[in-house]
């Protein structure tokens, strides 16, 4: 199992680190005796290969950072020099690999009689990996989600992400940089499964999609010739003139055949993003999650990606993608979509998978909303709305600022319609997505939005991460 959590305590200082996916939370503590003379905190990662390094940070002791600041101005301190006056940090390594990244955090006091030197106090390790899920058949990524961001600002000056008027099969080449960066794992996840199916002749792929116009997938695509089998939405949005779904079509009709492609809805959108390999007609593995493989879908939004290594897991998606293949408009009423399946085996997390659309939607909402009311310590998500739909599950999300109890966190594109977003003397339970524009002041950078649509995409719900039993 990797190792996903860990905490240390010496001399008065505690640090607890968490990972997430190619980054790493640090958590720090100290004791009463420590917090007068407490300047901060200082942070060296020892990375699985190369050399240890400092983390910095852009406040210090020895430069003001003003509104008179430029971007250009604002200097990157080793934080044993500018200590981390916070009691979190979240570390993006530059570069994410197997094994285990180690932290070594030290409490920086004030010098006793002084206000400016600085000395190291105690001091402690911990250590966790950044990648590795811990399973041998399983594996998740996300988007990083940080277009519009200051990092990319920084990194890459708001550069365009794609052409001003791009089509489906668009020189990517310029582009390559910022989209490993902005796909991140999930991009990688996407490709080498695409990659796995093209190079084995033995092996085809069958293909739920909704948008589709990332130049590159479609490429990866066309190398599958008629081992490919597309079912792609037609709601509206995808048949209108000007579309890329409709030139995406052509494409992948010209190099499978017209006979594996086909088009539908289930009642409003076919909304699946599931790339299924077989072998022969057995499946064999299954990719799925909230990203679209399109350019929003990957270097826009936040979202994320998750594949399964199993022939019983993958047989599941193959049974929902069968069902849409021959008569789509039947699906809610089939056996596939009636309920919950539950899949326990070495190699996987425990797990259950239900496939919408259903006869009652309270056949996967129930079971989501039951959880969240359950919740003994906390609940944390990440949902493209919570103002103007409805349902079992949305009615327990918004009563989550009135659950004193619990500690309640999450990230919504916009908190519209009637929900009130904030309970009296506490924090906001929602956070929506924004971003930094027009009169932005100094020292920070203007940020870019990525254009119309929605940037949190993520549908998931986490309940009591931190607890016995989350």
């Amino acid at each position: 199992m990797a190792i996903d959590q860990a905490r240390r305590t010496h001399d008065g200082l505690t640090v607890k680190a968490y990972r997430g996916d190619g980054v790493a939370m640090l958590a720090f503590d100290v004791d009463e005796n420590l917090k007068g003379d407490l300047a901060g905190f200082s942070v060296e990662c020892r990375p699985p290969k190369g050399k240890p390094y400092m983390l910095s940070n852009r406040l210090s002791f020895e430069r003001r950072i003003t509104s008179a600041t430029t971007p250009r101005e604002r200097r990157w301190t080793p934080t044993d020099r500018a200590p981390l006056q916070t009691f979190r940090w979240v570390h993006f390594p530059p570069d994410v690999m197997a094994g285990e990244f180690t932290y070594r955090a030290t409490a920086i006091l004030f010098r006793k009689g002084t206000q400016a030197q600085l000395e190291p106090g105690p001091e402690v390790e911990v250590s966790l990996e950044l990648m590795d899920e811990g399973y041998t058949s399983f594996d998740v990524g996300f988007t990083r989600g940080y277009l519009s961001s200051q990092a990319y600002a920084d990194t890459f000056d708001n550069a365009p992400f794609q052409p001003e008027n791009p089509t489906i099969d668009f020189d990517t080449r310029p582009f390559e940089r910022q989209w490993r960066w902005l796909g991140f794992h999930a991009r990688r996840l996407i490709f080498d499964f695409l990659g796995e199916a093209a190079s084995d002749p033995a092996l085809s792929l069958d293909v739920f999609a909704y948008d589709l116009d990332e130049p590159d997938f479609l490429r990866e695509l066309t190398r599958l010739g008629p081992r490919l089998r597309l079912f792609l939405d037609n709601s509206k949005e995808h048949v209108k003139s000007g579309a890329p779904e409709l030139d995406a079509r052509a494409l992948l009709e010209r190099s499978a055949g017209t006979a594996n492609v086909k088009v539908g809805k289930f009642g409003r959108f076919a909304h699946d993003k599931v790339l299924i390999q077989r072998r022969g007609e057995s499946p064999v593995k299954v990719l799925a999650g909230s990203a679209n493989f399109s350019i929003r879908g990957l270097y826009v939004q936040s979202n994320n990606v998750f594949v399964f290594d199993d022939a019983e897991t993958a047989a599941l998606y193959q049974r929902a993608f069968d069902q849409a293949w021959a008569a789509p408009e039947k699906f809610k009423d089939s056996e596939i979509a009636a309920g919950w399946f539950e899949r326990r085996a070495p190699g996987l997390p425990p797990f259950f998978v239900s496939f919408a659309p259903h006869r009652r939607a309270d056949v996967s909402l129930t079971r989501v909303a039951e959880a969240i009311a359950a919740a003994r310590s906390s609940v944390l998500f990440a949902m493209m709305e919570v103002g103007r739909s409805s349902g079992p599950v949305l009615d327990e999300i918004r009563r989550l600022p009135r659950r004193k109890e619990l500690y309640a966190f999450g990230t919504t594109q916009r908190t519209s319609g009637s929900l009130k977003v904030s309970a009296s003397g506490r924090p906001a339970t929602f956070v929506p997505f924004a971003f930094l524009k027009d009169k932005v002041p100094e020292p920070f950078r203007a940020e870019i939005a990525g254009g119309a649509g929605q940037v949190i995409h993520h549908k998931f719900v986490v309940v009591d991460f931190n607890d016995v039993e989350p």
